[in-house]
């Protein structure tokens, strides 16, 4: 095979879109995605043509890929690192045999927690309103199909569905983007030590609960035979943890992530209960485990592949 990427002239569409995008990569390490490639690199992804606006996606492709090669969806936490998250699972990636994209939710593009962790679905997510939804097609949640099947296309792959692992704000993002995109082409998510989750409660208004938002009528059924894992470290449980949210509404989940996790699972498990349909989620306490993201993505990528 021919080296994975090579250094290339930064193209009209990258110019344009410059002014769009304060987070954008420097020209020497911008890389094409290409069939015969393998190893690391950072490519862009216009996922608004009509507004050019990009997204940097940090990749690897391991050794010897084919049109068979399965693709993890990284999605990395409140830092943006999505660089320190690609390199973190290279390993893994050449070992397992996995395309890895980590697409960067830069704040200039997706500020704060309405933007990155709540989707962009609502201007003000905390506080929604028909008034304040917006049009799907700018929620950040729309970038993913589009771009797995981009991402097929540049490299000739044929698999018919993706992985998901997110971690943190990226475990947020993540469980989220569940709810809001039901007929994605998702095969297995692993939501790794969120914050906080939208918990499944009808009465409470979103983004605590389903209430006051296009989650009201969400299909159960669909929603819990997806193949969902909630991960987290047994020590992640220190109710001061940076970037914590802590208030009246949010710590009935929990004071730390750790019982946050368990009783978002707890509570999905009762009502697929008394709702009488097939439960496929799952729950994993990682041992010894902390807050780490190193540690967390490398035992979800074992989980994906069942390990």
């Amino acid at each position: 095979m021919k080296s994975r990427y090579f250094l290339i002239l930064i193209t009209t569409m990258f110019f344009t879109c410059s002014s769009k995008n304060d987070g954008l990569i420097d020209s020497s390490e911008y890389t094409e995605l290409d069939s015969q490639s393998e190893g690391s690199g950072t490519f862009t992804f216009v996922y608004n043509s009509n507004e050019n606006k990009i997204l940097n996606v940090y990749s690897h492709i391991p050794p010897n890929s084919n049109s068979n090669t399965p693709i993890i969806f990284l999605f990395h936490g409140n830092n943006r690192n999505a660089n320190d998250y690609r390199n973190s699972l290279v390993e893994k990636a050449n070992s397992y045999g996995f395309i890895l994209l980590v697409p960067e939710f830069t704040t200039t593009q997706f500020p704060g927690g309405d933007g990155y962790n709540l989707g962009n679905v609502f201007t003000d997510g905390d506080n929604p309103s028909a008034s304040s939804l917006n049009s799907e097609s700018e929620w950040a949640f729309s970038i993913i199909e589009p771009l797995f099947t981009y991402t097929k296309e540049k490299l000739n792959n044929q698999i018919p569905k993706y992985h998901i692992i997110g971690h943190s704000a990226g475990a947020q993002f993540a469980h989220r983007f569940l709810f809001f995109k039901p007929e994605a082409k998702l095969d297995k998510m692993v939501a790794s030590a969120a914050g906080w989750y939208t918990t499944l409660d009808l009465e409470l208004n979103f983004p605590y609960g389903l209430n006051a938002s296009p989650l009201e009528n969400i299909d159960f059924n669909l929603l819990f035979s997806k193949q969902l894992t909630i991960l987290v470290g047994s020590n992640d449980n220190d109710p001061n943890s940076s970037a914590l949210r802590h208030n009246s509404i949010v710590d009935l989940q929990g004071l730390h992530r750790l019982d946050r996790a368990t009783n978002f699972y707890n509570y999905a498990q009762s009502k697929a209960a008394d709702l009488s349909v097939n439960f496929e989620w799952d729950f994993v306490i990682n041992p010894n485990g902390d807050h780490n993201y190193l540690i967390a993505v490398s035992k979800a990528t074992d989980l994906i592949f069942n390990l």
